[in-house]
């Protein structure tokens, strides 16, 4: 049986460890990714294959050591183009890092949008890309979005709303 003195003395130390480690995360903004170019690459049998090179900027006064980046591509709600990456560099406090991902189409989700364009009668095509950033060490996943519209008539516009979680 435990004394009350020592009951008090567990609870004491649990709350502090608890306020200490709630604080590590306090400040912390996600970071802003953005896609800086797709191209092309030679399929190694499993279908298209596309080389996506990343530009991951750090708003905070800390850095960041990420672990891995897994993201998706939708087109109409559909995922067509997923991949990951571990090959993150350390990217310092307040500076931008460019991350190469390599990523393969969904060919059966491709089939489906494409079947399901011919019955849309829209003048626009909803996009939505996603991202998980996992961190080494204690800072908490991120997830990062940004989603919108691209005109399929003749103005190239496009709208975006970006969020993150």
């Amino acid at each position: 049986m435990m004394l009350p003195s020592a009951r008090l003395l567990v609870a004491v130390t649990l709350a502090l460890l608890l306020g200490g480690c709630s604080s590590l995360f306090q400040g912390i903004e996600p970071p802003k990714v953005s896609v800086d170019s797709v191209r092309s690459v030679p399929a190694e049998g499993s279908g298209p294959r596309f080389q996506i090179v990343l530009r991951i900027a750090n708003p905070n006064a800390r850095a960041l050591d990420i672990a891995g980046i897994s993201y998706g591509v939708e087109l109409l709600g559909r995922e067509l183009v997923s991949g990951v990456t571990n090959q993150v560099p350390r990217i310092a406090g307040y500076t931008e890092e460019q991350v190469v991902i390599d990523a393969g189409v969904n060919l059966l989700e491709l089939l489906r949008l494409l079947g399901n364009l011919g019955h849309s009668s829209g003048d626009a095509l909803d996009y939505r890309f996603k991202a998980k950033i996992d961190f080494r060490g204690l800072l908490p996943t991120q997830y990062v979005e940004d989603s919108g519209s691209v005109a399929l008539n003749a103005s190239p516009t496009t709208t975006g709303r970006r969020s993150a979680e």
